[in-house]
């Protein structure tokens, strides 16, 4: 590890982990492997984490209640059963699209959901953000390639995103009743020609975005000007995505993968696909549930 306050949270290793979160009513930590066909959950004081296979590319969870949650996968939104694990299809997405799956996606202060489309390639402008509310979807951004960085403010009057090819985190205002945009995107940082790609985010109480930095193997934290605040190292370089976790949502966790690195790469990188624990506090904020 390269930071004293960084740790393995998890010893299973993605090929592709991406879209952590935490359920504060049963204090359960989720994220997937996205390639690996996946989700994982940790409770809190558990020694390692529990492995669920699953039947499709999925990439986000969010919490309905106590008894479901919703997931976003590669032709649709499913919902979960939280003590059996049963699926079933709530609504298509890109369905009819085999070449395209979910990627980043957040819940919105108001229980919207906004999710990510990309090409399984990584095809340039095969990709979109929806946003989803109480059976509702609608397509917000099209042509993007790689959508990433989705979070927003406590308030929900602030909406961030990215397209990682292109490397420029936007924002864009919205409604906190819904969470739809009511302007059009703003740039909030420009990463074109930096070191690694942006990748996922959140942003804590304070209006801190952290985000990963898929290639750079850092975690970064920006003030609401868009100023570097700091950057945590981590223990791989491909790091996806952080979400707050713990009861007082004060301690971050990160996803990475191993997903397109030789054996001469991973020999060299040896916690790719980890997932970390960053123990250092931080005022961090719970994912709310999707309204569905």
């Amino acid at each position: 590890m390269t930071d004293n306050a960084v740790t393995r949270f998890s010893e299973h290793r993605a090929q592709l982990g991406e879209g952590p979160t935490y359920d504060p009513a049963t204090r359960t930590a989720f994220w997937f492997d996205i390639e690996g066909k996946a989700l994982f959950e940790k409770r809190d004081g558990a020694a390692e984490a529990v492995r669920h296979a699953l039947p499709f590319m999925a990439s986000a969870l969010c919490v309905v209640d106590a008894a479901r949650q919703l997931i976003a996968a590669e032709d649709g939104l499913y919902l979960r059963d939280t003590a059996s694990g049963a699926l079933s299809l709530h609504l298509p997405l890109e369905a009819d699209d085999p070449q395209t799956r979910s990627n980043d996606g957040r819940t919105h202060p108001s229980g919207a959901l906004w999710i990510g489309t990309m090409h399984k390639g990584g095809e340039a402008g095969r990709g979109a953000i929806y946003w989803y509310r109480m059976g509702e979807i609608r397509q917000l951004y099209p042509r993007i390639g790689i959508p990433n960085a989705i979070c927003f403010t406590a308030d929900g009057r602030l909406a961030y995103f990215t397209d990682t090819k292109v490397g420029r985190l936007m924002k864009v205002d919205c409604d906190p009743q819904t969470g739809l945009p009511t302007g059009e995107p703003r740039l909030f940082l420009d990463h074109s020609g930096g070191e690694g790609g942006l990748d996922g985010s959140v942003c804590d109480a304070e209006g801190t975005v952290w985000n990963a930095r898929w290639g750079a193997g850092t975690l970064d934290a920006y003030a609401p000007d868009g100023t570097r605040l700091r950057s945590i190292a981590l223990g791989a370089r491909q790091v996806t995505c952080p979400a707050f976790v713990g009861p007082k949502a004060d301690r971050i966790i990160v996803t990475s993968a191993y997903s397109g690195l030789s054996e001469a790469e991973r020999a060299a990188d040896p916690d790719a696909g980890a997932t970390f624990l960053v123990d250092s506090p931080v005022c961090g904020r719970h994912d709310p549930a999707v309204a569905v």
